[in-house]
């Protein structure tokens, strides 16, 4: 590297990682591109703060960050060729088991449901960004298990999956059933946890 590249702010590179991404960044990733031997969740911090009154704002949602708009000025905001398209109502509630159970396989995730995982249900998710296979079962024929991405949470606004609401509760509630139980309304589960149902077509790193 340049000595011109050496004397970089680390803090600036990091910003600039974290505005030209259309996908939440993972801390290692960006703590890869610190050259000065500083920890990356400090300079993150401090980006955080530096943005904390600006109509953009640093998030952090589990070890990944990502600029959004502030939601005070997103209703006044258009956004510029947004795709958008409902996912099933299986696929809502394919999406709340695995967030509450994860990781899961297909075969838990039907016995939930009570009912066959059609192939693109599972598709849908990938496609969104919510869902991702993560290794294998060690059990007879090593099924694939399936957890939730940190899309998912940037979605829904959690900070982490402790964020989502207790099951207990939502089994109280009559949203959600576990344990082979009826899941008609597991969808409602994850509408709790953010309004946003849609996917859109992301339209710039910093004004997703």
């Amino acid at each position: 590297m340049s000595e011109e590249g050496e004397g970089i702010d680390a803090k600036l590179v990091v910003e600039a990682l974290l505005f030209q991404s259309r996908e939440p960044l993972d801390e290692a990733l960006l703590q890869a591109h610190v050259r000065d031997g500083r920890h990356v969740l400090g300079i993150l911090e401090e980006l955080a703060q530096d943005y904390a009154s600006r109509g953009i704002r640093l998030e952090r949602h589990g070890r990944h960050w990502a600029f959004r708009t502030a939601a005070s000025v997103a209703p006044h905001l258009e956004r510029v060729e947004a795709r958008r398209r409902r996912l099933s109502k299986a696929a809502m509630e394919t999406l709340a088991i695995i967030a509450y159970q994860q990781p899961v396989t297909r075969a838990e995730i039907e016995a939930v449901r009570g009912v066959p995982v059609a192939r693109g249900t599972l598709d849908q998710l990938v496609e969104a960004g919510w869902v991702r296979p993560k290794g294998r079962r060690e059990v007879p024929g090593r099924p694939v298990t399936w957890v939730t991405t940190p899309g998912f949470l940037d979605q829904f606004q959690l900070g982490s999956l402790d964020d989502l609401p207790r099951l207990d509760e939502l089994e109280a509630a009559g949203l959600f059933r576990m344990a082979g139980g009826d899941a008609s309304t597991a969808d409602e589960a994850i509408a709790e946890s953010g309004d946003r149902i849609d996917v859109e077509a992301p339209s710039g790193g910093a004004g997703t």
